[in-house]
C-alpha cells in the first residue's frame, strides 16, 4: 500500500476527531460562551450540514485541480478554522468556523477517496478505501475520548488546538507523498504514489529528464481531458445502481449514528451501568469499527454483494438484539463491538461500490458518498431523538436503527432485483 494512502488516513483521523468530539464538549462550550445547550448543539448540526452540502460543491470547485493542490488547500483551511475557533470569544464566529471547517473536510474527503483508489491497482481499491475510512474509526477510539479529556482538564479550546496540531504532519506529508497529477491519470498516480515521484519524466520534446537519450525516452504521458461538469453529472445520475447504493449508504449510516448518539443514556438508564463505563463502551464500539473496516478492505473485493447483504442483515438483527437485551450489562457490552464492526465494515464496502460504479467520475462519486454518509449521520440521530422525546424510552433509538436497517435491506433487494431483470432483458435481446 503506498505511503500516501496512510497519510490521507492520518488527515481523516484529525478531521473525524473534530467532527465527533463536540459530544463531550457541549456543556463546556455553552458555559464559556454563555449560550444554551441547544445552541451549543447547533455546532454539531452546522458541521453535518456543511458536510452534506460541501462534498459535491467542493468536488465541483476543485475537480480540475491537481489532487495534491486540492488536498493541501482543503487541509490548510481546516487547520486555519480550528485555530480561529480556539481563539474566538464569540459564538457566532465559532458557528461559522464549524461550517467552513465542514466544507473543507467534505472537499478533502471527496478528493482523498478518489486519490487513494487511483494510487493502487483495482484489486486493492477496497483496502485503500479502508485505510482512509479507518481514520474515522481510529478517531472514535482515540481522538474523541482524548478530546473529551483535554476539554475536561484544559478547556474545550485545547481540543481545537490539538486537532490543528495533529493535522500539521499530514499537511507536510501530503506535499512529499501524494502525486501532483490531475484527476484521471491513474497510471502515473500509482507509480508516483509508491515511489514518491522519482521516476524520469519526459519533457515536451520527448527527452527524458534523468539523462536518457532520445532513443530510449518514454513518450509523454497523456492526461485524459476532464469530463465537462454537465456530462459528469449525467454519467453519475444515470450510472446503473449508483443512486440506490447512495440511499442504502445513508440508511446504514443513519442506523449507526442513531444508536451511537444515544448510547450513553441507554447504558446508564436502561442497562444500569455507571457513567465510568460509557468511555469503555465507546472504545469497544470504535475497536469493533476498526476491525470492520479492516475486514472490508480484505474481503469485500472478493464477493462485495454478499458481503454487503450479509452485513446489513446482521445489523438489522444486531440492533434488534441490543434493544431487547439492553437491560443485561454483559449482553449489551458484548453486542456493542460486534455492531461497530458490522456497521463500519458494511459502510466501507458500500463506499467502495460507489467509487467502482462511478468510473472516471470518481471525485464527484466520492463527494456524493460523503454527502450520503453525513446525511445519514444527521437524519438518524434526529429520528431517534423524535421518538425519544415522544416518550418511546431509551431503547427507542435502537429500535429506530433496526427499522432503518430493514429499509436498507429493502432498497438493496430492489436494486438486486432490477439488476437481475436488466440482465434478463439484455440476454433476451441478444438471443433475439
Amino acid at each position: 500500500m503506498p505511503f500516501a494512502v496512510y497519510v490521507l488516513g492520518l488527515a481523516v483521523f484529525a478531521q473525524g476527531t473534530s467532527e465527533f468530539m463536540l459530544s463531550g464538549l457541549v456543556s463546556a462550550i455553552a458555559a464559556d460562551l454563555d449560550v444554551s445547550l441547544s445552541a451549543a448543539g447547533l455546532l454539531t448540526s452546522a458541521f453535518a450540514v456543511g458536510m452534506v452540502l460541501g462534498a459535491p460543491l467542493m468536488a465541483l470547485f476543485s475537480r480540475t485541480w491537481p489532487r495534491r493542490r486540492a488536498l493541501l488547500l482543503f487541509l490548510a483551511v481546516f487547520i486555519a478554522v480550528h485555530i480561529v475557533g480556539a481563539l474566538t470569544p464569540g459564538y457566532g464566529v465559532l458557528l461559522a468556523a464549524r461550517f467552513v471547517g465542514a466544507l473543507a473536510n467534505a472537499g478533502f474527503w471527496a478528493v482523498a477517496l478518489a486519490a487513494a483508489v487511483s494510487m493502487v491497482p483495482d484489486g486493492l481499491r477496497g483496502r485503500a478505501t479502508a485505510v482512509v475510512v479507518g481514520g474515522v474509526t481510529i478517531a472514535c477510539v482515540v481522538g474523541v475520548p482524548a478530546g473529551a479529556v483535554l476539554g475536561e482538564r484544559w478547556g474545550w479550546r485545547a481540543a481545537f488546538w490539538a486537532v490543528a496540531v495533529v493535522s500539521l504532519p499530514a499537511l507536510w506529508a501530503i506535499t512529499r507523498s501524494v502525486p501532483g497529477g490531475v484527476p484521471g491519470d491513474r497510471g502515473r498516480d500509482r507509480d508516483r504514489g509508491r515511489g514518491g515521484g522519482t521516476a524520469p519524466v519526459a519533457d515536451a520534446r520527448g527527452t527524458a529528464s534523468a539523462g536518457q537519450g532520445p532513443e530510449t525516452a518514454p513518450a509523454p504521458a497523456r492526461t485524459p481531458a476532464p469530463i465537462p461538469v454537465r456530462d459528469e453529472l449525467r454519467l453519475l445520475l444515470t450510472a446503473p445502481h449508483l443512486l440506490p447504493t447512495l440511499l442504502t449508504m445513508a440508511l446504514v449510516q443513519g442506523a449507526t449514528f442513531c444508536a451511537f448518539s444515544y448510547l450513553e443514556p441507554l447504558l446508564t438508564r436502561t442497562t444500569g451501568l455507571t457513567i465510568t463505563w460509557v468511555p469503555v463502551a465507546l472504545a469497544l464500539f470504535g475497536a469493533g469499527a476498526f476491525l470492520g473496516v479492516g475486514a472490508a478492505g480484505r474481503y469485500a473485493e472478493r464477493r462485495p454483494t454478499a458481503f454487503i447483504a450479509y452485513g446489513m442483515a446482521a445489523l438489522a438483527l444486531g440492533w434488534s438484539a441490543l434493544a431487547l437485551t439492553a437491560g443485561r450489562p454483559l449482553a449489551a457490552l458484548a453486542l456493542i463491538p460486534l455492531l461497530g464492526m458490522l456497521a463500519f465494515g458494511t459502510g466501507t464496502a458500500l463506499i467502495t461500490r460507489v467509487l467502482g460504479l462511478a468510473g472516471r467520475s470518481s471525485t464527484l462519486a466520492g463527494a456524493f458518498g460523503t454527502s450520503a454518509f453525513n446525511l445519514g449521520a444527521a437524519v438518524g440521530p434526529w429520528a431517534g431523538g423524535v421518538l425519544l422525546e415522544a416518550g418511546g424510552g431509551y431503547r427507542s433509538p435502537v429500535w429506530v436503527s433496526a427499522a432503518l436497517m430493514a429499509l436498507a435491506l429493502l432498497t438493496e433487494g430492489a436494486r438486486r432485483l432490477r439488476r437481475v431483470r436488466s440482465r434478463e432483458r439484455a440476454s433476451g435481446s441478444t438471443a433475439g
